[in-house]
């Protein structure tokens, strides 16, 4: 469970950063659905494509700790569950947007959860190592 732990806290750092940056450089442009918003939205997209590069970041900083912080995962994917509810008061307020959004919303309410549970997984398991480190170390005395 710590190495799927590490895999999909480096594939979602690494997807947030590119997705990111992709909204930095498009813009709207980079909204399936856009409708042709204006130069307020466009701002507003750009701006928010870097704050979600650095949560990618974030993300890697964390896949890259030895054990990887449990606090920082469960922060992480707390943040990354509150956009999905975002989106649904968004769609309880405005109705349904364009079907890429929604397919986004679905995995930003099922991934926290996935995330939840591996939260821990690679602290337990450095905790397994040193214990079995010491159990030898005793043994062997």
């Amino acid at each position: 469970m710590a190495r799927t732990l590490k895999v999909l806290a480096q594939l979602m750092g690494i997807a947030c950063v590119a997705i990111g940056l992709f909204h930095v450089v498009a813009g709207v442009a980079a909204i399936p659905g856009n409708g042709g918003a204006n130069a307020t939205v466009d701002n507003w997209s750009r701006f928010m494509g870097a704050v979600f590069a650095g949560y990618g970041l974030a993300w890697l900083w964390a896949a890259r700790q030895s054990p990887i912080p449990a606090g920082a995962v469960r922060w992480l994917a707390g943040v990354f569950l509150l956009g999905g509810l975002a989106r649904l008061i968004s769609v309880a307020v405005h109705g349904w947007p364009q079907w890429f959004q929604v397919a986004l919303m679905v995995v930003e309410l099922a991934l926290p959860p996935v995330y939840f549970r591996l939260a821990n997984a690679d602290e337990r398991a450095a905790a397994g190592r040193a214990a079995g480190g010491r159990a030898i170390t005793e043994r062997a005395v």
